[in-house]
């Protein structure tokens, strides 16, 4: 009776030691998350505008320099991604702490290093199509707004599909500023661009079927190419 007591008393004892451990793990773990959090938020205020709150265009361009990139390369379009921006060069603090937390960089040295995994990340084809659409609403600056002009569509298309699919980019940028009957570019069009570039062959076009489900805008584009081919 008395081992088994004993041996009671020492699984015990192990219980309590594993908890003692785990609970300051825990506690160690807590308090690098919020020092984390305490440096991501005072990078922010070094930024942000005293009176809005906000990291504005001014203070994104500050940003910008401190990272070493330009604020019109795509890579800070993937960094409003990354932090769910909602207003075209604005960044709350809610936003900034989730793409910072997300990306674990709470530095300026620490975003720099970040942003290629970045990249990587977005060009993959599971988050890409959701980034290429998430561009096309960051452009929607006014309220009720549901298109982007042609020409800040060809400038939206040379910047998030040009690294990809140049050629085509190059054609559909040439055609977009061609053409005269669409004046702007909607949602559904701008996401037939993506699909295009993916499924059709360029520069043959051999598999595009015009009474399958394309837009009419595409459907005048591989027209205007065959004549420019021909």
């Amino acid at each position: 009776m008395r081992r088994s007591s004993t041996r009671k008393t020492g699984s015990a004892e192990k219980v309590n030691a594993s908890s003692g451990s785990s609970d300051l793990f825990r506690s160690a773990t807590s308090k690098a998350v919020s020092k984390e959090l305490e440096r991501i938020d005072h990078l922010f205020q070094a930024y942000a505008d005293g009176s809005s709150g906000m990291i504005d265009p001014e203070g994104i361009e500050s940003f910008c320099s401190d990272v070493e990139v330009d604020h019109t390369d795509v890579r800070i379009l993937m960094l409003a991604w990354k932090m769910k921006a909602e207003k075209q060069g604005y960044f709350t603090l809610e936003e900034w702490r989730r793409g910072l937390k997300a990306l674990r960089a709470d530095s300026v040295s620490k975003i720099k290093k970040a942003l290629p995994e970045l990249v990587k990340e977005v060009t993959r084809p599971s988050n890409f199509s959701d980034f290429y659409s998430y561009a096309f609403r960051y452009c929607l600056t006014e309220d009720k707004q549901k298109c982007i002009d042609i020409e800040s569509a060809c400038e939206l298309l040379d910047l998030v599909l040009g690294f990809q699919f140049r050629p085509q980019v190059n054609k559909l940028i040439e055609y977009l500023k061609y053409q005269h009957d669409y004046k702007v570019i909607n949602l559904d069009q701008w996401m037939s661009f993506l699909r295009f570039c993916n499924e059709i062959n360029f520069p043959s076009l051999d598999n595009y079927d015009s009474n399958l489900a394309w837009p009419l805008i595409l459907d005048n584009f591989v027209e205007w190419m065959h004549g420019v081919q021909s």
